[in-house]
C-alpha cells in the first residue's frame, strides 16, 4: 500500500512540475467536490445533488486553482521569495484584506445566483445579510492557515495545501449552517 501512495505522490508531483496551473486547477476542483459530497452527507442529504456537487467543484476549478496559482507566484515576485516572519505576516495582512474578502463575496453571490437559481435581488439581500459574520469567521480562521503556508510549505504546494484546508472548511461551514437550520426549526 505505502508503495502505490509513494508512486501516486511521485506522478503528482511530476505533473505539479509539468502543468502547475492544470494541476492545481484540477486539484482545487477535486478537493471542492469531495468538499461538497462529505457535507451533502453529512447534512443528511439522501441523496447527492450532483447539479450542486459540479458546480462546488466548477468553482475551485475555475476559480480557486488559478486564483491561488497566480496570487501565490505574485506575492512570492513582490517579496522576493522571502519566508522570513515580517514578511509572511505581510503576506497573510495582503491576503486577508484583498483575497479574502474577494473570495468570500464572489462564491456567495456565484452560490446564490448559480448553485440555488435565485433571483438577483435576493441574492443581493441574503449577501448582504450573510457576508459580514462569514468574512469575520473567516478572519478568526484563515490568516493562521495563510501564515502555516507561506512559511512551512513550498511554492509549488500552497494551492494544494490551501485547497486541502478550504476542502475541510467547506464541510465545517456546512454543519454549521444546518445545526443553524435544526435550531431555528
Amino acid at each position: 500500500m505505502g508503495e502505490i501512495v509513494k508512486k501516486g505522490w511521485s506522478q503528482y508531483m511530476l505533473q505539479l512540475r509539468l502543468h502547475p496551473l492544470k494541476t492545481k486547477m484540477i486539484t482545487a476542483g477535486v478537493l471542492a467536490g469531495i468538499s461538497d459530497s462529505a457535507a451533502q452527507k453529512l447534512s443528511g442529504f439522501s441523496k447527492i445533488d450532483l447539479r450542486r456537487l459540479l458546480l462546488k467543484m466548477l468553482f475551485g476549478f475555475a476559480y480557486g486553482g488559478p486564483c491561488g496559482h497566480f496570487v501565490h507566484k505574485l506575492l512570492d515576485s513582490i517579496f522576493r521569495g522571502k519566508r522570513d516572519k515580517k514578511t509572511v505576516a505581510k503576506k497573510v495582512l495582503i491576503e486577508q484584506l484583498t483575497l479574502s474578502p474577494c473570495t468570500h463575496l464572489l462564491f456567495l453571490f456565484y452560490y446564490g445566483l448559480v448553485a440555488e437559481r435565485r433571483p438577483w435581488s435576493e441574492v443581493k439581500i441574503r449577501v448582504r445579510k450573510q457576508y459580514p459574520s462569514v468574512q469575520v469567521t473567516a478572519w478568526m480562521f484563515w490568516p493562521i492557515v495563510g501564515w502555516i503556508n507561506h512559511l512551512y510549505m513550498p511554492l509549488q504546494l500552497r494551492v494544494i495545501f490551501h485547497s486541502f484546508v478550504a476542502c475541510c472548511w467547506g464541510i465545517f461551514l456546512n454543519l454549521r449552517a444546518r445545526t443553524v437550520t435544526l435550531k431555528n426549526k
